[in-house]
């Protein structure tokens, strides 16, 4: 319970978290998202950290001029792509070995999900999934696992990162900071984190009630 506790005050202020980060390592926080948008798209394992709400109040705290948007929105872009580079190498290697397993680190259900997305949308997937927690992280693996051509995967995977990144930095860097938006904004992340998942939501539910049609 403590540590859902801790997950669900991450989410719900992490204006404030991002806010007190800068003030105590400045610049440093450039690497910390750096690093939380690589690993959320590229390691299968990490699939809980926030990755749309990290985007959009990362730019609402640009247009507040806390950070330096273009800075802000190559670098995000960067560990998009690589992360997704990297997510589609390891299902290329690992990926047949650990969808035969029930293994506990690389939950089953989540694999199947982003299959049968992935079998629905083919390569428009990478551009999709971008958009939807947790099949965000799994596409590309799924993508290695499929044996898509490199070449085909980088285009999906370039086109995707940009509009992910663009949108919601550039909807925090304009929006943001509108007085409704900022003394509400615990709201909007969490109208944020809903819109991302509800289409897994539906898809979950389609399968479940409608007997997987």
């Amino acid at each position: 319970m403590e540590l859902l506790s801790l997950f669900a005050d991450l989410f719900l202020h992490l204006d404030q978290h991002l806010l007190t980060l800068l003030e105590q390592y400045g610049a440093w926080v450039y690497a910390l998202l750096f690093l939380i948008v690589f690993a959320e798209t590229g390691l299968v394992v990490t699939p809980f950290l926030p990755g749309d709400s990290l985007l959009f109040v990362a730019g609402t705290i640009a247009g507040a001029g806390g950070m330096n948007v273009a800075l802000l929105s190559g670098l995000l872009l960067g560990a998009a792509i690589l992360g997704d580079t990297l997510n589609y190498h390891i299902g290329q290697y690992i990926g047949p070995k650990v969808f035969v397993s029930n293994s506990r680190l690389f939950k089953r259900e989540h694999l199947e999900r982003t299959h049968h997305f992935y079998e629905k949308y083919g390569g428009k997937t990478i551009v999709l999934a971008r958009f939807v927690p947790i099949i965000r992280t799994f596409a590309p693996f799924i993508a290695g696992i499929g044996h898509m051509s490199y070449g085909r995967f980088l285009a999906y995977n370039v086109v995707g990162g940009v509009l992910w990144v663009a949108l919601l930095v550039f909807a925090g860097f304009y929006f943001g900071n509108i007085p409704l938006v900022r003394e509400n904004l615990s709201v909007v992340v969490l109208c944020i984190v809903f819109l991302s998942i509800s289409p897994a939501i539906t898809e979950y539910l389609r399968h479940r009630f409608g007997g997987g049609a």
